[in-house]
């Protein structure tokens, strides 16, 4: 019995402890698993993978290639020696029945041995060049491969340093250095748009939402930003037009407009009371 009891208290402890644990929304930032980290090292995993794959096909082709290159030779050798053989015993015939001379024999079996070895030989050429144009192609994808990761990884460390920096000057150079290395970044240059309203240069703001609209017309956050540059410019209904498109795709920027500041213009606007009320009625 007292067995019986410390087993069932060992099974519901563990339970016990788990029920216990606070939500990962509600846990300390320096209690939280470290996502970045684990990205880097997903991405450091993934470029040695690349590497060894890179090592490995190498070793394969190159195996491949002797291994070609030894059956080859192989199978020129054994064709030839039984042409030989076919072609003395064809000459034996011959000399039997005076059909042909021995010196036309030995002329026409150099000739059609010569021109068997060359079509061997151009056979085994194209496969060779074939393997050599296969191995190039996949070293130049893994090239490309590395290249990627290695821009991956740099763009993710500098969105990382921008959300530590404070100032909306600091991240705008931050952004710059984005789309230096991707240019038309359209997530970089909302971001720039974003921290161009917060140092109140709404023209700028509105320039660069426009390039990205101008390659995703219903980018909401784009739309979003274009609208609070409107607000603050006095242009109130492009301003809820750009809203409204915006909100239709993507609804949580609906409660993210009923608090901004930048739409302080439209307050009292029935138009714009409609639409950050919306969802309340609903």
């Amino acid at each position: 019995m007292f067995k019986r009891l410390l087993t069932l208290l060992i099974v519901l402890l563990p339970l016990q402890l788990v029920a216990e644990e606070p939500p990962y929304s509600r846990m300390d930032m320096f209690d939280r698993p470290l996502m970045e980290r684990y990205v880097l090292d997903e991405l450091k995993a993934l470029r040695t993978e690349q590497q060894d794959l890179e090592r490995r096909m190498t070793v394969v082709i190159t195996d491949r290639e002797l291994s070609v290159a030894d059956k080859s030779m192989n199978y020129a050798n054994v064709t030839v020696t039984y042409f030989f053989y076919l072609i003395a015993g064809a000459a034996s015939l011959f000399a039997l029945i005076g059909w042909q001379s021995l010196r036309e024999l030995r002329d026409n079996t150099k000739k059609m041995a010569d021109q068997q070895l060359q079509e061997i030989t151009d056979q085994y050429e194209s496969k060779f060049r074939q393997l050599e144009q296969d191995l190039k192609r996949k070293t130049r994808i893994i090239a490309q491969n590395n290249r990627e990761i290695e821009t991956i990884n740099e763009i993710h460390n500098l969105w990382l340093r921008s959300q530590s920096l404070q100032t909306p000057e600091q991240r705008i150079e931050v952004y710059d250095e984005i789309l230096k290395i991707r240019p038309g970044d359209l997530e970089a240059l909302t971001y720039k748009a974003d921290a161009a309203m917060e140092i109140r240069e709404f023209h700028w703001s509105l320039s660069l939402c426009n390039r990205v609209l101008e390659l995703d017309v219903n980018n909401a956050h784009a739309l979003y930003q274009r609208a609070c540059a409107y607000a603050c410019l006095g242009s109130e209904e492009l301003a809820i037009n750009d809203l409204e498109q915006a909100i239709a795709g993507s609804a949580s920027l609906r409660e993210l407009a009923a608090e901004e500041n930048d739409f302080e213009s439209l307050w009292g606007n029935d138009r714009f009371e409609a639409l950050i009320t919306q969802n309340e009625q609903l």
